[in-house]
């Protein structure tokens, strides 16, 4: 099962290691039943907040749940996301 791990890349490149191990954290608190059981994590960037928020807003239309981390230093912003199901729109996206 794999673990995809959405951040922000106009984050220096320390905060996205930071969001990406908070929203991670975030996941396995709030998702325990997850089937996602600490196998493949895949990290994928995204251009900014705006871009983010776009993708959550298509992951909620097409029913994929999904963990999101903000950060308390940068006014509460949504930095990284997290879900445990494909999307195609992933497929799309680079590495990060």
């Amino acid at each position: 099962m794999k673990l995809y791990v959405i951040v922000r890349k106009d984050l220096s490149t320390s905060q996205r290691a930071v969001q990406a191990g908070h929203v991670v954290a975030q996941f396995c608190l709030y998702c325990p039943f997850s089937r996602w059981n600490n196998g493949t994590l895949i990290y994928l960037g995204i251009k900014n907040l705006r871009h983010l928020e776009k993708l959550m807003n298509q992951l909620s239309y097409n029913n994929i749940n999904y963990t999101e981390f903000r950060e308390p230093d940068m006014n509460n912003e949504v930095t990284a996301i997290a879900t445990d199901q494909h999307f195609v729109e992933f497929e799309r996206m680079r590495l990060l």
